[in-house]
C-alpha cells in the first residue's frame, strides 16, 4: 500500500509515501508532528497530481539539508516548502501591491517575504484540522531503522495505495495555487512598470 523509492542522487536515503483516507485526526497527527511523534511530512493530497511530485521535493529537501541551505528548520517543512510554487521573489508581485513591493526591495527586507512564503507553503500544501485525507511522507536513512507500522497505527484512516494520490486531487485549488488565474496582461503590464522606476 506504501511506496517506497531511494533517491538517485542520495542512495543512502529512502522516501517512503503512506496516503489515507477518511482520517478523523488529523488536528492529532498535526500536533504529533508538531512535536516531533511523527517524523515525517504530512501533506494535503488534494494539492498532489503524482507522487513523483513528492519525490522531486524531498529529493530537492535532502539536497539541500546535507548543503546546509534549507530554507525552513526541518527537512520535512522543507519538502512541503518545495512543493509550493510560491518560493520565488518574483511571486511577490502576485501577492502584493506596488508600494509593499518597493519598501521590501529598497530595504532588502526579504526575511519578511520568506517567512510569508513558508507560511503559504503550509497553508496550501500542509494538512489542515478538517482535512479527511492526508499523504504522509517519511524520509531516512538506510543506516536508521523506521517502523512504517508505529506511524500507520497513528491515523485514524484507511490507508489507500499512493497510485491513487490522484483521486484526491484538487484542479481548481492547483490552479489557484500556481497562480494560473493571475496571469493577466495588466499584471504583468503593472509588474514592468514597477521595474521600470527601481
Amino acid at each position: 500500500m506504501h511506496l517506497t523509492q531511494d533517491l538517485e542522487l542520495f542512495p543512502e536515503y529512502t522516501v517512503i509515501q503512506l496516503l489515507f483516507k477518511d482520517v478523523k485526526n488529523a488536528t492529532e497527527l498535526r500536533k504529533m508532528a508538531v512535536n516531533g511523534e511523527i517524523k515525517g511530512a504530512l501533506i494535503n493530497p488534494s494539492m498532489v497530481v503524482d507522487a513523483f511530485q513528492i519525490l522531486v521535493a524531498a529529493n530537492k529537501a535532502v539536497h539541500l539539508h546535507k548543503n546546509g541551505k534549507m530554507k525552513t528548520r526541518s527537512l520535512y517543512s522543507e519538502i512541503i516548502f518545495n512543493l509550493s510554487p510560491t518560493n520565488n521573489v518574483s511571486d511577490i508581485f502576485h501577492y502584493r501591491n506596488t508600494a509593499e513591493i518597493f519598501i521590501c526591495l529598497q530595504c532588502a527586507v526579504l526575511t519578511e517575504f520568506n517567512v510569508w512564503q513558508i507560511s503559504e507553503a503550509f497553508k496550501r500544501f500542509g494538512i489542515s484540522d478538517s482535512d479527511s485525507a492526508v499523504l504522509i511522507v517519511l524520509v531516512h536513512n538506510k543506516d536508521e531503522t523506521l517502523s512504517v507500522d508505529d506511524i500507520i497505527s497513528k491515523v485514524d484512516g484507511q490507508q489507500v495505495a499512493v497510485d491513487r494520490v490522484s483521486d484526491f486531487t484538487d484542479v481548481a485549488k492547483i490552479k489557484k495555487a500556481c497562480l494560473f488565474s493571475h496571469s493577466t496582461d495588466e499584471e504583468q503590464f503593472r509588474v514592468s512598470r514597477f521595474f521600470a522606476f527601481v
